[in-house]
């Protein structure tokens, strides 16, 4: 018995492969009707949506800047960055202000979501990896799957999902 558990367990491939790594506690929130989950040690604040000045010459998702207590931060809003289509601000519409990893330097960025959610603490073992969409698609910017409470949310690397945005952070 032992070998066929095993055996089924070796069958599971790379998708079954627990992270002991990414186990921690994440703040959660929604984009559309998918939940993605961010490290909570990312996170600096959440605050309220506030008047963003638009910048000239940036990538659509790049909302602006906001002066958070005397310091510029630019302002991605996270549904146009990923593709998804443009969504009026509700009161439920946030920015959660990130530190992100750019050039070697630590960057305070703001994202714009449709709703936080909650903060959960991930164990390993509900964690699988990004799946593979073949070679065109890329997922990189997944730490992992994180199956909790009957649903599937998606845990984001900040750093490379905001990463890309190198020549707008340079700017500031």
């Amino acid at each position: 018995m032992d070998a066929m558990l095993a055996e089924n367990h070796g069958a599971h491939g790379k998708h079954g492969q627990h992270h002991p790594e990414l186990a921690g506690k994440y703040l959660t929130f929604a984009l559309g009707d998918e939940e993605y989950g961010l490290p909570v040690l990312k996170v600096r604040e959440i605050i309220k949506v506030m008047d963003i000045t638009q910048v000239p010459q940036v990538p659509g998702h790049v909302r602006g800047v906001i002066n958070l207590r005397g310091k510029v931060i630019p302002v991605i809003d996270l549904r146009l960055k990923f593709g998804f289509p443009p969504q009026d601000y509700t009161e439920r519409t946030c920015i959660i202000v990130v530190d992100v990893a750019m050039g070697g330097a630590n960057v305070m960025m703001g994202i714009v979501v449709d709703s936080v959610s909650e903060v959960l603490n991930v164990a390993s073992a509900e964690i699988d990896q990004a799946p593979e969409f073949g070679d065109r698609i890329t997922t990189d910017y997944m730490l992992g799957l994180a199956k909790v409470k009957g649903t599937v949310k998606i845990l984001l690397s900040l750093d490379r999902v905001l990463g890309t945005d190198t020549q707008m952070a340079g700017a500031f």
